[in-house]
C-alpha cells in the first residue's frame, strides 16, 4: 500500500535585517515564521500578505517572486510543507494576537538555543549545513 503523498501547504515570510538576523514570531512557548495556510486557488504572494496581516497586523510591501526556501516535515502523522518567500514589511508595529505575541530578530546561532516550531527547526537545519 502506498503512503499518501498529500501535503498541507503553508506560505511563510522570511524577513532578514541588515545584520543577517531573521524575524521570528513567538506563539506560546515556541518561535515561528510569519505566514500561514494557503487557500485553494490563492496566489502565494496574496496568501502570504493576507496571513501576515491577519496574524500580526503588519503590511507586506514586497514579496520576492521566487521562493527562497522549501521545507517539509511530518507532524502528528500529517506531512506538511512550507514555501518560504523573502518579504519586506512597511514597519514592525505589530498588533499582538494568539498567533503572534512577540516579534524578534534572531541570529542563526540564537535560533539554535530556543524552542522552534518544527518548520523553523527544518529551516534552521538548512541554514546551518
Amino acid at each position: 500500500m502506498q503512503e499518501s503523498c498529500n501535503y498541507r501547504i503553508s506560505v511563510k515570510g522570511i524577513v532578514i535585517n541588515n545584520d543577517g538576523r531573521i524575524l521570528l514570531t513567538r506563539e506560546g512557548k515556541a518561535w515561528e515564521m510569519p505566514g500561514g495556510g494557503l487557500d485553494h486557488g490563492e496566489d502565494p504572494a496574496d496568501g502570504l500578505k493576507r496571513e501576515i496581516q491577519e496574524e500580526t497586523g503588519l503590511t507586506v510591501t514586497r514579496v520576492l517572486a521566487a521562493p527562497k526556501y522549501f521545507v517539509t516535515w511530518q507532524e502528528k502523522g500529517v506531512w506538511r510543507a512550507n514555501v518560504i518567500y523573502q518579504v519586506e514589511l512597511a514597519d514592525l508595529n505589530f498588533t499582538p494576537s494568539e498567533e503572534c505575541q512577540e516579534l524578534r530578530f534572531l541570529s542563526v546561532e540564537e535560533m539554535g538555543q530556543i524552542q522552534l516550531y518544527p518548520n523553523v527547526q527544518k529551516l534552521y537545519e538548512l541554514l546551518t549545513k
